[in-house]
């Protein structure tokens, strides 16, 4: 079985796409706010099937376009971009969100479920 290769920081289109993501759960400031906290943000790692927990997800299968996709950056031994996130709150029951990198997390489980993922986590965004 491939280990899952990493790169040290997200690809600049990665932000972006976090922001579409999230323009359909939030407002413009709130989203420019968790941009700029994962741009001065350490990279932290945790495990892919803990990732999937706290956002409340199931994990999408090989035949997913994007997922097969990743899955064959891993058996080519390409690194994969961390991801990004933004923080649940449990006490308000808010799911953690996988801002950008939701089918990275998914070909990382399907290879390991104990894979570490390297991500940027933002927030909770401000309400």
């Amino acid at each position: 079985m491939a280990k899952v290769k990493w790169l040290t920081a997200p690809e600049e289109h990665d932000y972006p796409a976090a922001a579409s993501y999230l323009s359909l759960l939030l407002d413009q400031k709130q989203i420019d706010d968790l941009v700029g906290q994962w741009r001065v943000s350490e990279l932290v790692h945790y495990k892919a099937k803990d990732l999937l927990r706290a956002a409340r997800l199931a994990f999408l299968p090989r035949t997913n376009a994007h997922v097969a996709s990743d899955l064959k950056k891993i058996a080519l031994k390409q690194p994969l971009a961390p991801v990004l996130l933004v923080r649940g709150d449990v006490a308000r029951d808010v799911a953690l969100q996988i801002a950008d990198g939701y089918h990275r997390v998914c070909a990382s489980y399907l290879t390991d479920e104990n894979t570490d993922i390297p991500c940027l986590i933002a927030g909770p965004a401000s309400v």
